[in-house]
């Protein structure tokens, strides 16, 4: 199986600790969206990050869709609890994740790929602000991600979108006002899973 896309992708890069925590193997091959357009097009006309090649050819997109079929092949194993009210719990949380992740990606689309005289100020504001209330919620979820943390499908999302957030709109958040994710972040980020997967443009430290 091959993962196609860049670690400094949140989507790619949940997907790839995502697949390590579940004990999948995998190949990955970073490449971009933009600067390897024609490679990657090669490889999934759409050219969408992140891209799955499973054993057969069949090709996924989408990390929550990549990380269904992966659950499929790690069963019993799951990085979601098996218990409805948990597991809405645990949805919940990534959903949060996902959002945010959402909004940081449109703050940065409509700094670096709009000219600045075309930038529409009201817009930036409204997804900001969606931007801090997925943060706000998500600080409110850390007990369902856990007072002694463990890999799930809630706390890699949150430590995810977390880290791609400050790397790329710092500015956006009051860091201190969510010291659980910072936190759940720390704890995160030195796991092997993540140190294996570092947020940047390389291919997986395997």
């Amino acid at each position: 199986m091959h993962l196609i896309g860049m670690l400094d992708s949140p989507y790619v890069r949940r997907v790839a600790i995502s697949l390590q925590a579940l004990g999948l193997p995998y190949t990955h091959r970073s490449l971009s969206v933009f600067r390897t357009y024609e490679q990657f097009k090669a490889i999934n006309p759409v050219v969408k990050a992140p891209t799955f090649v499973c054993d057969d050819g069949t090709m996924l997109m989408d990390s929550t869709l990549i990380l269904d079929y992966a659950e499929s092949l790690a069963r019993p194993r799951s990085l979601l609890p098996a218990e409805p009210a948990a597991r809405a719990a645990a949805l919940r949380a990534v959903g949060l994740s996902l959002a945010a992740c959402e909004k940081t990606v449109q703050i940065v689309y409509e700094r670096q790929m709009r000219p600045s005289e075309k930038q529409y100020e009201p817009w930036l504001q409204r997804v900001t602000e969606q931007l801090r209330a997925a943060y706000r919620a998500l600080e409110a979820e850390t007990p369902v991600l856990g007072a002694a943390p463990k890999l799930t499908a809630a706390t890699i999302g949150a430590a995810v979108s977390w880290r791609f957030t400050q790397e790329k709109v710092p500015e956006a958040l009051e860091a201190q006002a969510h010291p659980r994710l910072r936190a759940l972040s720390e704890w995160a980020e030195a796991q092997p899973e993540f140190l294996a997967a570092p947020f940047d443009d390389t291919t997986l430290h395997l």
